[in-house]
């Protein structure tokens, strides 16, 4: 990921702008996750987050959601 090379271990990234949670194995989630980061810059805006565990159960335990 472009933008994301601190992120690249990560399987599971939310944005917090909209408590949405992306997970970049899928290749269409990436891509928008992606696109969203650099159009928005959320990265400098701060507003990419990980998750430890990385499960998207966790995600969700802190009120993240997958994208529809």
């Amino acid at each position: 990921m472009s933008g994301l090379r601190r992120f690249e271990d990560h399987r599971y990234i939310g944005l917090r702008d909209t408590m949405t949670v992306y997970d970049c194995e899928d290749s269409e989630q990436r891509s928008e996750l992606e696109h969203r980061i650099e159009a928005d810059d959320l990265m400098k805006r701060l507003l990419v987050q990980t998750y430890g565990p990385d499960t998207l159960a966790e995600a969700r335990n802190r009120g993240f959601r997958p994208p529809r």
